[in-house]
Protein backbone atom coordinates (compact mmCIF):
# COMPACT_ATOMS: atom_id res chain seq x y z
CA UNK A 1 0.00 0.00 0.00
CA UNK A 2 1.30 3.41 -0.94
CA UNK A 3 0.58 6.02 1.71
CA UNK A 4 0.53 9.74 1.03
CA UNK A 5 0.72 11.80 4.22
CA UNK A 6 -0.43 15.43 4.21
CA UNK A 7 -0.29 17.88 7.11
CA UNK A 8 -2.58 20.91 7.33
CA UNK A 9 -1.64 23.51 9.94
CA UNK A 10 1.08 21.18 11.27
CA UNK A 11 4.22 19.29 10.36
CA UNK A 12 3.82 15.53 10.57
CA UNK A 13 6.70 14.11 12.60
CA UNK A 14 8.62 11.08 11.38
CA UNK A 15 7.45 9.01 14.37
CA UNK A 16 3.83 9.70 13.42
CA UNK A 17 4.57 8.85 9.78
CA UNK A 18 6.01 5.48 10.86
CA UNK A 19 2.94 4.83 13.03
CA UNK A 20 0.62 5.62 10.10
CA UNK A 21 2.56 3.27 7.81
CA UNK A 22 2.43 0.54 10.45
CA UNK A 23 -1.29 0.91 11.22
CA UNK A 24 -2.45 1.29 7.61
CA UNK A 25 -0.04 -1.44 6.55
CA UNK A 26 -2.19 -3.89 8.51
CA UNK A 27 -5.07 -3.05 6.17
CA UNK A 28 -2.90 -3.92 3.18
CA UNK A 29 -3.58 -7.65 3.66
CA UNK A 30 -7.24 -6.99 2.84
CA UNK A 31 -6.52 -5.71 -0.66
CA UNK A 32 -5.43 -7.89 -3.56
CA UNK A 33 -4.16 -5.00 -5.64
CA UNK A 34 -1.90 -2.06 -4.91
CA UNK A 35 -3.94 0.76 -3.39
CA UNK A 36 -2.97 4.29 -2.41
CA UNK A 37 -4.14 5.74 0.87
CA UNK A 38 -4.12 9.45 1.61
CA UNK A 39 -3.83 10.40 5.28
CA UNK A 40 -4.52 14.06 6.03
CA UNK A 41 -3.64 15.45 9.46
CA UNK A 42 -5.14 18.70 10.69
CA UNK A 43 -4.80 20.59 13.96
CA UNK A 44 -7.64 22.91 14.91
CA UNK A 45 -7.45 24.52 18.34
CA UNK A 46 -6.91 21.57 20.70
CA UNK A 47 -8.27 18.90 18.33
CA UNK A 48 -6.13 16.60 16.21
CA UNK A 49 -8.05 15.42 13.15
CA UNK A 50 -7.07 12.63 10.79
CA UNK A 51 -8.86 11.74 7.57
CA UNK A 52 -7.87 8.66 5.56
CA UNK A 53 -9.19 7.93 2.08
CA UNK A 54 -8.52 4.70 0.17
CA UNK A 55 -10.02 4.52 -3.34
CA UNK A 56 -10.20 1.09 -4.98
CA UNK A 57 -12.33 -0.77 -7.51
CA UNK A 58 -14.88 2.01 -7.88
CA UNK A 59 -15.38 2.38 -4.11
CA UNK A 60 -13.98 4.92 -1.67
CA UNK A 61 -13.19 3.98 1.90
CA UNK A 62 -13.11 7.15 4.02
CA UNK A 63 -12.82 7.64 7.75
CA UNK A 64 -12.28 10.72 9.90
CA UNK A 65 -11.71 11.03 13.63
CA UNK A 66 -10.68 13.78 16.01
CA UNK A 67 -9.40 13.76 19.57
CA UNK A 68 -6.90 15.52 21.79
CA UNK A 69 -4.19 13.04 20.71
CA UNK A 70 -3.25 12.32 17.08
CA UNK A 71 -2.39 8.70 17.91
CA UNK A 72 -5.87 8.11 19.36
CA UNK A 73 -7.40 9.65 16.24
CA UNK A 74 -5.31 7.31 14.10
CA UNK A 75 -6.47 4.25 16.06
CA UNK A 76 -10.11 5.31 15.64
CA UNK A 77 -9.70 5.82 11.89
CA UNK A 78 -8.06 2.42 11.36
CA UNK A 79 -10.88 0.73 13.29
CA UNK A 80 -13.49 2.53 11.14
CA UNK A 81 -11.72 1.53 7.93
CA UNK A 82 -11.48 -2.12 9.00
CA UNK A 83 -15.23 -2.13 9.67
CA UNK A 84 -15.94 -0.50 6.28
CA UNK A 85 -13.83 -3.07 4.42
CA UNK A 86 -15.53 -5.98 6.25
CA UNK A 87 -18.93 -4.50 5.47
CA UNK A 88 -18.03 -3.97 1.81
CA UNK A 89 -16.70 -7.54 1.58
CA UNK A 90 -19.91 -8.96 3.03
CA UNK A 91 -22.00 -6.89 0.64
CA UNK A 92 -19.98 -8.15 -2.33
CA UNK A 93 -20.24 -11.76 -1.19
CA UNK A 94 -24.01 -11.45 -0.83
CA UNK A 95 -24.20 -10.22 -4.41
CA UNK A 96 -21.96 -13.10 -5.54
CA UNK A 97 -19.61 -10.55 -7.05
CA UNK A 98 -16.13 -11.98 -6.58
CA UNK A 99 -13.91 -9.21 -7.93
CA UNK A 100 -10.15 -9.18 -7.69
CA UNK A 101 -9.97 -6.02 -5.60
CA UNK A 102 -10.31 -7.67 -2.17
CA UNK A 103 -8.90 -10.89 -0.72
CA UNK A 104 -11.98 -12.34 0.91
CA UNK A 105 -10.15 -15.01 2.90
CA UNK A 106 -8.21 -12.51 5.01
CA UNK A 107 -11.19 -10.46 6.13
CA UNK A 108 -13.36 -11.53 9.07
CA UNK A 109 -17.07 -11.84 8.33
CA UNK A 110 -19.13 -8.72 9.00
CA UNK A 111 -22.01 -9.48 11.31
CA UNK A 112 -25.32 -7.67 11.42
CA UNK A 113 -24.87 -7.14 15.16
CA UNK A 114 -22.06 -4.67 14.39
CA UNK A 115 -24.45 -2.40 12.55
CA UNK A 116 -28.08 -2.59 11.54
CA UNK A 117 -29.04 -3.41 7.97
CA UNK A 118 -29.81 -0.34 5.90
CA UNK A 119 -33.52 0.26 5.48
CA UNK A 120 -34.94 3.02 3.33
CA UNK A 121 -37.81 4.37 5.42
CA UNK A 122 -39.01 7.23 3.28
CA UNK A 123 -39.07 7.87 -0.46
CA UNK A 124 -39.53 11.43 -1.79
CA UNK A 125 -40.04 12.80 -5.27
CA UNK A 126 -39.88 16.48 -6.09
CA UNK A 127 -39.32 18.82 -9.00
CA UNK A 128 -35.79 20.21 -9.01
CA UNK A 129 -35.27 23.79 -10.09
CA UNK A 130 -32.38 25.45 -11.86
CA UNK A 131 -30.51 27.77 -9.49
CA UNK A 132 -27.00 28.81 -8.54
CA UNK A 133 -25.33 27.44 -5.37
CA UNK A 134 -26.07 30.60 -3.36
CA UNK A 135 -29.79 30.31 -4.11
CA UNK A 136 -29.63 26.61 -3.19
CA UNK A 137 -28.12 27.46 0.22
CA UNK A 138 -30.88 30.02 0.82
CA UNK A 139 -33.52 27.44 -0.16
CA UNK A 140 -31.88 24.85 2.13
CA UNK A 141 -31.97 27.31 5.04
CA UNK A 142 -35.56 28.20 4.27
CA UNK A 143 -36.54 24.53 4.44
CA UNK A 144 -34.43 23.92 7.56
CA UNK A 145 -32.52 21.04 5.91
CA UNK A 146 -28.86 20.07 6.21
CA UNK A 147 -28.54 19.45 2.47
CA UNK A 148 -30.32 20.41 -0.74
CA UNK A 149 -30.30 18.80 -4.21
CA UNK A 150 -30.64 21.11 -7.22
CA UNK A 151 -29.70 21.66 -10.86
CA UNK A 152 -26.74 24.04 -10.89
CA UNK A 153 -27.43 26.78 -13.46
CA UNK A 154 -23.71 27.65 -13.53
CA UNK A 155 -22.51 24.16 -14.53
CA UNK A 156 -25.77 22.75 -15.94
CA UNK A 157 -25.31 19.64 -13.76
CA UNK A 158 -27.07 18.21 -10.74
CA UNK A 159 -25.42 19.20 -7.44
CA UNK A 160 -25.88 19.03 -3.67
CA UNK A 161 -25.16 21.80 -1.18
CA UNK A 162 -24.75 20.84 2.45
CA UNK A 163 -24.07 22.36 5.85
CA UNK A 164 -20.60 21.45 7.18
CA UNK A 165 -20.14 20.31 10.78
CA UNK A 166 -17.39 22.89 11.28
CA UNK A 167 -19.46 25.73 9.86
CA UNK A 168 -20.00 27.02 6.37
CA UNK A 169 -21.34 25.11 3.41
CA UNK A 170 -20.06 22.59 0.89
CA UNK A 171 -21.10 21.60 -2.60
CA UNK A 172 -20.93 18.15 -4.18
CA UNK A 173 -20.76 17.96 -7.96
CA UNK A 174 -20.35 14.95 -10.20
CA UNK A 175 -17.33 14.76 -12.48
CA UNK A 176 -18.60 11.92 -14.66
CA UNK A 177 -21.28 9.27 -14.93
CA UNK A 178 -20.20 5.62 -14.76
Amino acid sequence: MKIKIVGKNLNVRESLQRRVESKLGKLDRMFNQEVEATATFTKEKDQHIIEVMIPFAGALMRAEASSFDMYDSLDQVVEMLERQVRKHKTKLEKRKHHGASIRFGDIPEYTESEEEEIQIIKHKRFDMKWMNPEEAVLQMDLLGHDFFVFFNSDTEEMAVVYRRKKGGFGIIESTSVQ
